[in-house]
């Protein structure tokens, strides 16, 4: 909607599902797992919660990657993520590779993006800022899932009628795709796909939702909430054609309201270009966002 001014104010819409911010997938070495995410994407340990050496939250502008010890899980697609700096990414990336020989980590270069994997096969597929994910200069800016054949549309309608998320079916690369809309700049998608599926396995994403029991009752009406976890939170794991009840597609989703005491903590996002013997005082940070330009 344009308004007098030639501002178009729908651009400023939030759907009910406001941000997503994590995802959480298991890893059996912490070492590994500090080399790929920290060292070479250039990321963040948080250095406030789960500082031990079981866990480890890993911040990106204002989502995180949760990474318990444990069996690897492989989430079946990949995160795009937002880093700026093509150049200086390759390079972290580079000088991780020696530590890293015989895992499953591997880079390979694209005219637009940078595809890396992870020790254990997560796919992780990095681009430069720009229009498509608006003015973040480093975050989550999509999750692609690998789906079934025919199953885009039944889960568009689920996001649309359950959450009241705005999505739509696209085209991707010749395959349909269900585009949904998940907060500031943020996407779920799901991509059709003639290769079966992995089993799931476990892994999980989590998002933050301004209206929480409308979205809540729907699913238990469906019989679809599979925790009760606390007052600020639930979860259900599977994506059902809400016309048909078919599932089409598991994967865990972590559902928090707005009150929940974790919404919106500031994350530290250190400067991975500071060393001790470059170090310029008061860079030490930098911002998930890029200057207004208006």
């Amino acid at each position: 909607m344009t308004g007098h001014n030639g501002f178009d104010r729908s651009q400023e819409d939030v759907c009910n599902i406001v941000h997503l911010e994590h995802v959480n997938v298991s890893v059996p070495d912490q070492r590994w797992a500090t080399l790929f995410y920290v060292t070479g994407l250039g990321l963040t340990r948080d250095p406030y919660m789960m500082t031990s050496v079981d866990n480890m939250w890993v911040n990106v502008g204002r989502s995180q990657f949760h990474l318990p010890t444990g069996k690897p899980q492989i989430l079946r697609g990949h995160v795009g993520l937002v880093i700026p700096d093509r150049a200086w990414l390759l390079k972290r990336l580079a000088g991780v590779r020696d530590a890293l020989e015989g895992s499953r980590f591997a880079v390979t270069e694209h005219a637009d993006h940078i595809d890396a994997v992870c020790p254990w096969g997560n796919r992780i597929r990095v681009h430069e800022p720009d229009a498509r994910f608006g003015r973040v200069a480093l975050g989550v800016g999509y999750i692609t899932f690998d789906v079934p054949v025919g199953s885009a549309a039944g889960i568009s309608r689920f996001y649309r009628d359950i959450f009241a998320a705005p999505s739509r079916v696209i085209d991707a690369d010749g395959s349909p795709c269900a585009e949904v809309t998940v907060g500031r700049d943020q996407q779920l998608r799901f991509r059709e796909t003639d290769d079966a599926p992995p089993a799931y396995d476990g892994h999980h994403i989590q998002v933050y939702l301004a209206d929480f029991s409308g979205p809540y009752r729907r699913l238990l009406e469906r019989g679809l909430v599979s925790q009760e976890s606390s007052q600020w939170q639930y979860r259900f794991l599977d994506v059902a054609d809400p016309d048909t009840g078919k599932v089409l597609f598991r994967v865990e989703h972590e559902v928090r309201s707005m009150t929940h005491p974790l919404y919106a903590r500031p994350l530290v996002n250190r400067n991975p270009y500071q060393t001790n013997n470059a170090f310029a005082a008061g860079y030490e940070s930098r911002s998930w966002e890029l200057p207004y330009s208006g």
